[in-house]
């Protein structure tokens, strides 16, 4: 299928030949929701954690005799109904979040978040992103000029990623290297930006796989 490419003046120049394999697949629901959902829960950082009774300062020492005292029985200061003494069923740093999906689902995913990019033109490719100097200014104004209202992510293949620098701080901007392209970050953004060399890249690694 073919498909526009532009210059960094927001100009069509030209078009590129795109594969089916790749660009041109059906929506599937279901997987990208697995995918995305299996990528969302690897990024998830432990934060909440509560200490047992192993974990709480103090002695470990009885505080009273077992018996004769006319008080209830104890062994530990730390014990959980004890004020400052541990947790129990606490929230643990231990807990796992992670899940699996096999390496044939997340490239099928990824080709067909593409292809739904391109299907609802939310994705642009621009003959290259280079730049004359490697200023957020000039890239700011290159990608300004491609008219795109909302979150944008902008795929640098090798040769582009020193360019990366550039598109850092502008806002709803975010950049990522094709190696990395994944379902997450395309479907968190409203827009997607590919050079015809980031193209070539994903064709060559997805077209046989998928």
């Amino acid at each position: 299928m073919k498909y526009p490419v532009y210059n960094l003046k927001g100009d069509k120049i030209k078009d590129i030949e795109l594969s089916e394999s790749v660009f041109g697949l059906e929506l599937n629901d279901a997987l990208l929701h697995q995918v995305y959902v299996s990528q969302y829960a690897n990024r998830r950082r432990v934060l909440a954690h509560t200490k047992d009774r192993a974990e709480r300062s103090g002695s470990g020492r009885k505080p009273w005799r077992q018996k004769g005292t006319g008080r209830a029985r104890v062994g530990s200061i730390r014990s959980p109904i004890w004020r400052k003494g541990g947790v129990v069923f606490g929230p643990t740093k231990d807990r796992n979040f992670k899940k699996k999906i096999t390496k044939k689902m997340n490239q099928k995913a990824l080709a067909v978040a593409l292809s739904g990019k391109l299907a609802e033109k939310e994705m642009v490719v621009v003959d290259s992103l280079k730049i004359e100097e490697i200023k957020t200014k000039l890239m700011a104004k290159a990608l300004q000029s491609l008219n795109l209202k909302g979150s944008v992510l902008v795929a640098f293949s090798k040769d582009e990623k020193i360019y990366q620098r550039a598109s850092r701080n502008i806002p709803e901007i975010d950049n990522i290297d094709v190696e990395n392209l994944n379902v997450f970050d395309v479907l968190n953004h409203k827009y997607l930006v590919l050079s015809e060399e980031g193209v070539k890249m994903i064709e060559k690694k997805y077209k046989k796989e998928v």
